[in-house]
């Protein structure tokens, strides 16, 4: 008796499927609210925060990009005022649905004595009693921001770790679980004790390490709809390839299903998973907006570089990092989503002091032409990104149209 061959799914499938799963095929004006905005960080799985503030932040381009009546107060409203969200780190800073917290614990545990290992090593001090030292001080006096410890303390000599002892407890304690953050202030952290931010039944609840595997692997399926070990396990970034490959090879029909998925390229097909309902999901897939639309480079259908390949054949690497001689785009570049398809990147910037969004530049992907329409609708989503900013003009900057490396 020979095995059933594997269901194939198409990469114009699977990209349908992912747009579908992380937000991007609803109706963007359709009005979001409070509760609306929570179903979508929770369908997506994280939104991901990030400091730099060319246009907006990228947690605020993240949410705009799929509905333009997201409004940031509603976010902040989730995270401050109903505990529904909670910030920790995935591959990074990232706001989290908090009943997804008790998973997170168990991350917690497995990378606590790495990084007081990593931190001790920047920090040849007293480690332990500057992490007692923080948490006493806020269990009596309450939520505090680092600039309310030692800035008279010693520092390292260079690099990102130039913190002050207490500033390195802090983000040990955040990244450990025992301290949560409370709000931002601007963009500082506030920090308190994990028991008062985490509402009790979350906070109480605990998970072993099959069930935690489990849920990594089944909730990372849900908002993928297909992928590899690899891809599973870099969603969240909180189990090893081993664990995912170990998941997926031990599931069951009712828990995952092996299929082979095509690239944009034509490359030969790999196998990968699926959620037991893909067909349905890939069924029910509606056609994205055929309007175009900013993604932010931090956007979680862009993060995985590799996947973004196969499915969209498009390139991206965000050149933050990059030498300012060796970068092929610019500094902070967005991709441009058009329907299903991603059609270019453009460079912008949110200038208040002259109260214009400036575009400096935009490359179309090859086999793509700024014809009437299409300028028609990128000039109508930089409208509403140009509001979204607070500022009062758009402005192209002359040689904006630039040639496709």
């Amino acid at each position: 008796m020979t095995d059933s061959p594997l269901l194939e799914i198409s990469a114009a499938q699977a990209r349908s499927a992912v747009l579908m799963l992380q937000g991007l095929s609803d109706p963007p004006g359709r009005k979001l609210g409070i509760d609306g905005l929570y179903d979508l960080i929770d369908r997506m799985g994280y939104v991901q925060l990030d400091s730099v503030n060319t246009v907006a932040r990228a947690h605020h381009m993240i949410l705009f990009s799929r509905n333009q009546t997201y409004r940031p107060k509603h976010l902040a409203h989730l995270h401050e005022k109903d505990a529904r969200l909670f910030e920790n780190w995935t591959h990074d800073a990232c706001l989290i649905p908090t009943r997804f917290f008790p998973y997170w614990r168990r991350k917690f545990e497995r990378e606590a004595e790495d990084l007081a290992a990593r931190f001790t090593r920047w920090h040849d001090r007293d480690f332990r009693a500057a992490v007692d030292g923080v948490v006493e001080r806020i269990r009596d006096q309450g939520p505090l921001m680092a600039r309310h410890f030692g800035t008279e303390e010693p520092k390292q000599s260079a690099g990102w770790w130039n913190w002050h002892d207490s500033k390195i407890a802090l983000e040990y304690l955040w990244r450990t679980g025992k301290l949560s953050v409370a709000r931002r202030d601007g963009f500082q952290k506030v920090y308190d004790l994990s028991e008062r931010v985490i509402p009790a039944a979350h906070f109480a609840e605990n998970h072993d390490h099959d069930a935690f595997v489990d849920w990594a692997c089944r909730a990372a399926l849900e908002r993928l709809g297909v992928g590899s070990p690899g891809e599973i396990s870099r969603f969240f970034d909180l189990i090893t390839v081993e664990e995912a490959k170990t998941w997926c090879d031990a599931a069951r029909a009712q828990d995952a299903l092996p299929v082979l998925v095509h690239a944009m390229d034509g490359s030969k097909p790999r196998k990968a998973f699926a959620r037991p309902d893909i067909e349905t999901v890939l069924a029910a897939a509606p056609e994205a907006p055929g309007r175009i639309r900013v993604l932010s480079p931090f956007d979680p259908v862009i993060r995985d570089r590799t996947r973004l390949k196969r499915l969209f054949d498009y390139d991206y690497r965000i050149e933050i990092f990059v030498p300012a001689p060796k970068r092929v785009y610019g500094y902070y570049v967005f991709p441009l989503l058009e329907g299903e398809r991603l059609i270019g990147r453009i460079d912008m910037k949110a200038d208040k002091s002259a109260d214009a969004l400036t575009v400096t530049g935009l490359w179309l992907e090859n086999g793509v032409k700024l014809g009437k329409g299409r300028q028609a609708s990128l000039e109508a989503e930089l409208d509403r990104i140009r509001r979204f900013a607070g500022v009062a003009e758009l402005v192209w900057q002359d040689g904006f149209l630039r040639e496709t490396p």
